[in-house]
């Protein structure tokens, strides 16, 4: 099964909000998904970002693989780098 990490859209016609969500690839982008570990809001500014850090990063070492979207945001937050460095450091 693949995992990946997306944004399931909420809010009304014209509001967007975003929920950061794991999700099976196959599954609707506003389907069914496994967990909810974030939301995003891209209409204050600058946009609001809350994110449940440990449990991305725990996602990311199962291998779970960001949307593009997801990975520019996580990638603002920082959190890319901690996985990148907790993978590639020598144990």
């Amino acid at each position: 099964m693949a995992v990946k990490i997306r944004l399931k859209r909420m809010g009304s016609k014209k509001h967007p909000f975003y929920r950061m969500v794991v999700a099976d690839s196959r599954s609707p982008r506003d389907g069914r998904y496994i967990e909810v570990v974030g939301t995003y809001n891209p209409l204050l500014d600058p946009a609001q970002v809350t994110v449940k850090e440990e449990v991305i990063l725990d996602w990311l070492s199962k291998g779970a693989q960001p949307s593009d979207t997801v990975r520019n945001i996580l990638s603002r937050e920082g959190i890319m780098q901690k996985h990148h460095e907790a993978k590639y450091t020598k144990k």
